[in-house]
């Protein structure tokens, strides 16, 4: 890595950290260059560990020792070295997390290169909660989905709060954008994937009462309004999750987990 120490916020070179708060990100529609932000050395070690390549690095003289062994392999990177004032003015709020890293996006893979290894799929249509989508990766890391796709709605995966919140495990579960439904359906019934939707509808199948096949799709859909009728059209299945105490759901990021934990013993049974 390429040391460089900064003492001015107005530095050029400082572009990619600028105006980082949530407020600010929601506000930008593409990320700027083709680039997301990693916050954390446990993020960027993630990151780097998927094959995705650092632009820069933004971070404060207690933590550059910490930084040398992740950057081993990337003499070149350029690590800006700031003082904690001048990082929150920079980003607009205090950075606590170690280091933040610029990364080049990697191009979304093909739908059925996804696909190809996987069994059990999560899809998410337009979860635009940040917080939400990176829950909910975090699950499907922890509870052994193989793969992620998401609706051109959905909120980016990559977001600074998604990845924050996914513990960098965005980097660990395939995803890629999914086509429209109709081609979606096509494609996951020709790699003989079982499409189920979890739904509140009188025609549901319990999840206690579900009998999976060996490969399953699971459809999330946004918070409160739930899936689409499109989306809800191309399910062979809607299931729900049983519930008590005058409760009839879940947050939808708790809900991924119920069933994934569901639907992973019937899986690695077959």
């Amino acid at each position: 890595m390429q040391r460089v120490d900064i003492l001015d916020a107005n530095d050029p070179r400082l572009e990619d950290y600028r105006d980082l708060t949530d407020v600010a990100l929601r506000r930008r529609i593409e990320p700027a260059g083709g680039l997301y932000i990693a916050e954390s050395a446990k993020v960027i070690a993630r990151a780097l560990g998927a094959g995705h390549r650092p632009r820069s690095v933004l971070t404060q003289q207690k933590w550059i020792d910490d930084l040398a062994p992740l950057l081993a392999q990337h003499p070149d990177v350029p690590v800006y070295v700031v003082g904690a004032d001048l990082a929150e003015r920079l980003t607009g709020y205090a950075v606590h997390r170690g280091a933040l890293a610029a990364m080049h996006r990697p191009e979304m893979p093909p739908l059925r290169d996804v696909l190809r290894e996987a069994r059990l799929v999560v899809v998410l249509e337009d979860i635009v909660d940040h917080t939400n989508v990176g829950a909910i990766f975090r699950a499907c890391a922890g509870l052994g989905a193989d793969a992620v796709l998401v609706s051109a709605r959905c909120a980016d995966p990559l977001y600074r709060r998604s990845v924050r919140v996914s513990m960098g495990t965005v980097f660990q579960v395939p995803w890629t954008r999914l086509p429209d439904w109709d081609q979606t359906r096509s494609i996951l019934h020709e790699e003989g994937f079982q499409i189920a939707a979890l739904a509140l509808r009188e025609d549901a199948v319990s999840l206690d009462d579900f009998e999976p096949t060996s490969r399953v799709t699971l459809l999330l859909g946004a918070e409160g309004d739930g899936l689409t009728p499109k989306a809800l059209g191309v399910a062979d299945t809607v299931v729900t999750i049983p519930m008590a105490g005058g409760v009839d759901s879940l947050n939808v990021a708790a809900a991924s987990a119920v069933a994934l934990w569901a639907l992973r013993h019937p899986l690695s049974a077959g």
